[in-house]
């Protein structure tokens, strides 16, 4: 995923909508992951450029649609797994532990767990 440029710098409230977030939230992902550190003007605006669009890209796809939490995607980002093509993962990355069940397993017996939650909920 890479964001196509038509000029230099954007400022944050064209950034906002190809993003597709609110001012604040770019701000707030500013505070929370070094990679992105857009240069601000003499007037004190800040103004982006491509890769920064390009890692406020990424950084929506991890925390919104591939679920990861803050830290997760910060962590992820910096450990240079941000382009999922290049990220090389080997055949364990993908197992679970030794001594973790099977997700479907896990989903089983949460959803158990849930149930009987519901049902000490209904007989109060």
């Amino acid at each position: 995923m890479s964001f196509v440029a038509k000029k230099l710098y954007y400022k944050i409230r064209e950034v906002c909508e190809i993003v597709g977030v609110e001012a604040h939230v770019l701000r707030f992902w500013e505070s929370e992951f070094p990679a992105l550190t857009p240069p601000k003007s003499k007037t004190g605006q800040r103004i982006y450029r491509p890769r920064d669009i390009d890692v406020l890209l990424r950084i929506k796809k991890l925390l919104y649609d591939e679920g990861f939490t803050i830290a997760g995607a910060r962590k992820r980002l910096s450990s240079g797994g941000d382009d999922p093509e290049t990220a090389a993962k080997s055949p364990q990355d993908c197992l679970p532990a030794k001594n973790e069940a099977p997700a479907s397993d896990r989903l089983q017996a949460v959803r158990l767990e849930l149930e009987k939650i519901l049902t000490l909920l209904n007989r109060g």
